[in-house]
């Protein structure tokens, strides 16, 4: 019998550690290879990690809770073979521990304006997380050694350092050496939900997913001026195509031909036609992405929503297109998406009429500067203009809802890329093939 050690797979450029949720196994237990061995959790995405040997798993050596580091042993997988013990990396895993740690403190160094010397001394590892919650509150890399950590071997959780942040705020500030200069008054803080007695009320625990997705909405209102355009489209020429093409493509294909990557290819012809709404911003600069990529906004079975990624999507034909949506889509549901499959997002889309809403005003997915709802299609009386005269006609429309972020984007661009994106579904080939 051979003794393979399991390690924490890297699961994205960025990712460098994650937090065991769930062990799908037990001691004893016998794993066919690929087959699901724990649940891990990232700052991006929950996932299944797979084992690529069939044996038994000998041995559990993290617990759940723990954050491991990417390349660090997890388990040990007992197979048949030799006596010696090696280390299973799958393809994807794991950089150097030691070239991780390296980056991060290469982040630390980078991080405090008030470390003179530029260098930090510190064994201790910080996650990207912490040092981001650090740097936005302005914590020194010195000072930041002080915080006392829960994790293992002391490491500085996430809860460590908001805990020092709200302990930090409260204390009384120090007496200044010179007058001081008027401050903005205190955020009141948020008055508590008076408790119920009657025990009518349920209270609910939001699980993590649900909190990341509240930090990132709010901290995305608080970062773009939102601003949001709505045309109404025509959208007759689609249904009609769709409806005679549906049938023939489910056969051909073995998958159901939808409206969304009909609209999601009308929305990359418009963004070659305006580049500008294809931008991040970096402090005072406009970074202009080279690359075409859409988020789709995608409801889980939870009621939690999860944003996959197109990566290339001007790449893509329609029939590309419509095999990436169905199949992020069903991964999303079943909570099989990868973690770089969640990045690197240049445009998004959000289909609020599969759930019958006729508009919205979406939420600009950071650090993008614009995203689209796309309404339910509905038929309405219609003034139709023909060569022998208008007349009143029964039409499919749909109206297309533009937030934008009002600091790059103004309303002349945000307002012509919307009006755009509808003449290109207004002016759909019903002769096309797919």
């Amino acid at each position: 019998m051979a003794a393979i050690e399991m390690v924490m797979p890297k699961m994205g450029e960025s990712i460098m550690e994650g937090t065991i949720l769930t062990w799908l196994k037990n001691v004893g237990d016998v794993i066919e290879e690929d087959e699901s061995v724990l649940e891990v959790a990232t700052d991006k995405v929950d996932t299944e990690v797979p084992s690529i040997h069939a044996g038994v798993l000998k041995e559990i050596l993290a617990q759940e809770g723990d954050v491991i580091e990417v390349g660090k042993p997890i388990a040990i997988i007992e197979t048949e073979g030799g006596a010696e013990v090696v280390v299973s990396s799958p393809a994807e895993a794991a950089t150097p521990v030691a070239a991780a740690t390296a980056i991060v403190e290469d982040a630390i160094t980078n991080h405090s304006a008030d470390n003179t010397n530029g260098t930090i001394e510190s064994n201790r590892f910080y996650s990207p997380l912490v040092l981001n919650i650090a740097k936005a509150e302005a914590i020194s890399s010195n000072e930041l050694e002080t915080v006392p950590g829960t994790g293992k071997d002391g490491r500085v959780t996430k809860k460590d350092i908001l805990s020092y942040v709200e302990t930090r705020k409260s204390a009384p500030a120090p007496a200044p050496a010179k007058a001081p200069k008027a401050q903005p008054a205190a955020k009141a803080a948020p008055t508590p939900m008076p408790v119920s007695v009657s025990g009518e009320d349920e209270i609910i625990e939001m699980d993590r997913m649900r909190k990341m997705i509240a930090e990132r909405m709010v901290a995305s209102k608080q970062i773009s001026p939102h601003v949001t355009s709505f045309v109404e489209a025509d959208v007759t020429n689609i249904v009609k195509w769709r409806n005679q093409m549906k049938v023939s493509f489910k056969e051909r294909e073995g998958q159901s031909l939808t409206f969304t990557p009909i609209f999601m290819e009308a929305v990359v012809k418009a963004i070659k036609d305006y580049p500008m709404i294809n931008v991040q911003v970096d402090g005072d600069k406009i970074v202009k992405k080279g690359s075409i990529n859409i988020g789709l906004a995608v409801a889980l079975p939870s009621g939690n929503l999860i944003v996959p990624v197109i990566k290339g999507a001007d790449q893509l034909n329609l029939l590309g297109l419509t095999q990436r949506v169905n199949d992020l889509a069903k991964r999303a549901r079943n909570n099989q998406l990868k973690p770089d499959e969640l990045s690197g997002g240049t445009y998004t889309i959000s289909n609020v009429g599969s759930f019958g809403n006729v508009m919205g005003t979406p939420i600009i997915m950071q650090p993008q500067v614009a995203i689209m709802a796309l309404g339910a299609v509905i038929k309405k009386p219609a003034v139709v203009e023909t060569p022998d005269g208008d007349f009143i006609g029964i039409r499919h429309k749909m109206f297309l809802s533009h937030s934008y972020d009002h600091r790059v984007v103004d309303g002349a661009l945000g307002g012509m890329f919307v009006r755009r994106v509808a003449d290109y579904l207004e002016d759909f080939d019903i002769k096309r093939t797919v």
